[in-house]
């Protein structure tokens, strides 16, 4: 692990050896020990700054960052897009001009559209962590579902985990499922034929319904956000209807017991649509573990990267 090569940039799970992943899912774990001590800071980034520049609505992941960076002793400044020039017409290059002129060390970046941090990321020496861009990537919620994965099943190679819902419009669907893959973990998939493309995920086992899911025989079922946001059509008749079909419900939570399995979902949820309230209630849910571990992982990943800022 001490040989790995500094890494600047975090755009994607594609693009991270196996070597990388394990290093970062490793060193995640002495910083989320650090949550039960009572002073949870370490000065390992004291005097570097970490900038986060949000084009799109997020609450735990910006929070997650900027609690991960605080806890790190970094000075974190919110870029608030909405109030800043960018409304105005700035355009993208003239807005890297400006954070190149804020010397900041650390830019966590999420955008509407794909490939905005990799841009990001060729014009600027700062480390670039993309916090999620259009349906592409979304690789820190990867490595905390992996890492929450682990926790539950620390033999995790040849388990199996089956993804439920919007598929087509997910960058974590994506991300998450390339990173298990990679790690030896086998993927299902369950949805709308609308909202799930053929092609994209060729290692996934396409299910049809509930009843070959559970014949399957998952370890854990991750729930995907409906991200109607995203959708400019109807890729299924009403959300009632997509709650009968492919929700979490009492039955199926009785079957989720009889099978030991764990449920996990990225959040927000949407109650009654993925999951009922009674669903939440779960006692082998992960969805708050999956909380506590992105601060971890994103602790992680800001001690590893490299910015070209500290050759100075």
């Amino acid at each position: 692990m001490s040989d790995l090569q500094p890494r600047k940039d975090l755009l994607d799970i594609e693009s991270l050896s196996l070597d990388e992943i394990e290093y970062v899912l490793e060193n995640a774990v002495p910083f989320k020990q650090l949550f039960q001590r009572s002073v949870k800071k370490v000065p390992a980034l004291r005097g570097k700054t970490v900038l986060n520049l949000f084009y799109e609505p997020s609450t735990r992941t910006s929070s997650s960052f900027e609690v991960a960076a605080n806890r790190m002793s970094a000075d974190v400044t919110n870029f608030t897009v909405s109030a800043s020039s960018i409304v105005k017409g700035e355009s993208l290059l003239d807005t890297i001009e400006t954070l190149q002129a804020m010397r900041s060390d650390y830019i966590v970046i999420r955008h509407q559209a794909a490939g905005v941090p990799g841009i990001v990321a060729q014009h600027t020496r700062a480390s670039v962590l993309n916090a999620g861009d259009g349906y592409h990537a979304h690789p820190t919620q990867a490595l905390l579902d992996a890492m929450t994965f682990r926790e539950v099943y620390p033999d995790y190679q040849g388990r199996k985990i089956v993804i439920v819902g919007d598929v087509l419009h997910s960058r974590v669907a994506r991300s998450t499922s390339t990173l298990f893959h990679k790690l030896g973990v086998e993927v299902g998939v369950l949805g709308p034929g609308s909202l799930v493309p053929q092609g994209r995920h060729p290692f996934m086992t396409r299910l049809r319904d509930w009843d070959e899911v559970f014949e399957w025989g998952p370890d854990a079922v991750y729930l995907l956000r409906v991200q109607l946001e995203r959708q400019e059509g109807q890729f299924f008749p009403s959300i009632a209807e997509y709650h009968k079909m492919y929700g979490m419900n009492s039955e199926r939570l009785g079957r989720m017991r009889e099978r030991d399995a764990y449920l996990m979902h990225p959040g927000p949820v949407n109650r009654g649509v993925e999951i009922t309230d009674q669903a939440m209630g779960y006692e082998k849910s992960l969805i708050s573990t999956q909380v506590e571990n992105g601060i971890a992982v994103r602790m992680a990943v800001l001690h590893w990267l490299t910015p070209e800022t500290q050759k100075d």
